[in-house]
């Protein structure tokens, strides 16, 4: 029998700098394709790491952004994915109204993963659903490609000094 774990080590975590490249790249596809977005990029539960309204973003979409990047982390799935067994008689009926209606079931959500993990989501909106998704996907690969072009990306933590006797003064 495996012996149980209790506290996970040197998971890998989406940093606000992570956030930030994620925005950044976001943000630049937006402006390529000329939609301006609210993006909104979150960490593995959900928690808003940073957000952006482009100038001429909808207001309505502010919160849709939010959202959308909260499902993506929280259910590790693509929102559009829902969009597709959540209408009526489908197995996912209802699934939009549930936890205070914030559960988005359009496109434009992305889980962010690494090496399988869950680390955070993005939420893209103010375009069509296929603007919102192209430009979220512009976020995830920007730290993925990243991530390749630096080793892991990750910050390791450096290795433990041993301690030694106090000096005599």
């Amino acid at each position: 029998m495996a012996k149980p774990v209790f506290i996970l080590h040197d998971q890998a975590r989406l940093t606000l700098q992570g956030a930030r490249l994620i925005m950044a790249a976001a943000a630049r596809k937006a402006a390529s394709i000329s939609v301006p977005m609210d993006i909104a990029v979150v960490d593995e539960g959900g928690h808003l790491l940073v957000f952006n309204r482009m100038d001429g973003a909808k207001l309505s979409s502010i919160d849709i952004a939010i959202c959308k990047a909260w499902t993506a982390a929280c259910a590790r799935r693509a929102t559009h994915e829902y969009a597709e067994i959540a209408g009526p008689g489908k197995p996912a009926y209802g699934i939009h109204v549930s936890n205070r209606g914030r559960f988005m079931i359009v496109g434009g959500g992305l889980p962010i993963s690494i090496n399988g993990n869950v680390i955070g989501g993005i939420g893209c909106s103010s375009g069509t659903v296929h603007h919102d998704r192209e430009v979220a996907m512009a976020g995830v690969q920007a730290l993925l490609a990243r991530r390749h072009r630096s080793g892991n990306g990750a910050r390791r933590r450096p290795a433990a000094r041993p301690r030694t006797a106090p000096r005599k003064r």
